[in-house]
């Protein structure tokens, strides 16, 4: 048997400790995307939560976005106050998060992170998350995981 890679037990640790009530599920190393991700558990794109990290300043702003949109990030750093949002860079993710672009999980950082949730999650009963690995999700809901992160409902398109 092979030991888990120390993100994931991270992960799991800390989502033990939030009391987290999702299952932790191990892809191949081939889902690398939202669509493969949904292919392998027999979900809808939508249904895949997206963490995206942004820097807004050379501060993270997390984004949980349903895997059907795609981030307006002009529209959405209006709303939350910041003058711009860029593509972080992957070391910006490795400092922010302690994870790897892919893999970064809605909770479990080093320090909080101000984090953003897609409503559009909502329409799922069970939405999916990555687990602080890119071949790593949790099962979740939109209400846990908003519980979980403490994060702020804003439309993201």
């Amino acid at each position: 048997m092979t030991s888990e890679h120390p993100t994931i037990t991270l992960f799991r640790d800390e989502h033990r400790r939030r009391d987290g009530a999702g299952e932790v599920v191990i892809l191949p190393d081939s889902v690398h995307t939202a669509a493969l991700a949904a292919q392998a558990l027999g979900c809808e794109v939508g249904a895949i939560a997206n963490s995206l990290l942004f820097d807004a300043g050379g501060a993270p702003v997390l984004i949980l976005t349903s895997g059907a949109h795609r981030v307006d990030t002009t529209a959405v750093a209006e709303r939350i106050g910041v003058p711009a949002l860029t593509r972080a860079t992957p070391e910006f993710v490795r400092e922010h998060t302690g994870q790897v672009i892919g893999g970064v999980s809605p909770i479990g950082h080093p320090a909080p992170v101000p984090t953003y949730l897609d409503p559009w999650l909502q329409r799922y009963d069970v939405v999916w998350a990555a687990a602080g690995h890119p071949a790593a999700v949790f099962s979740t809901t939109f209400d846990e995981l908003l519980a979980l992160t403490g994060a702020t409902v804003i439309e993201v398109e």
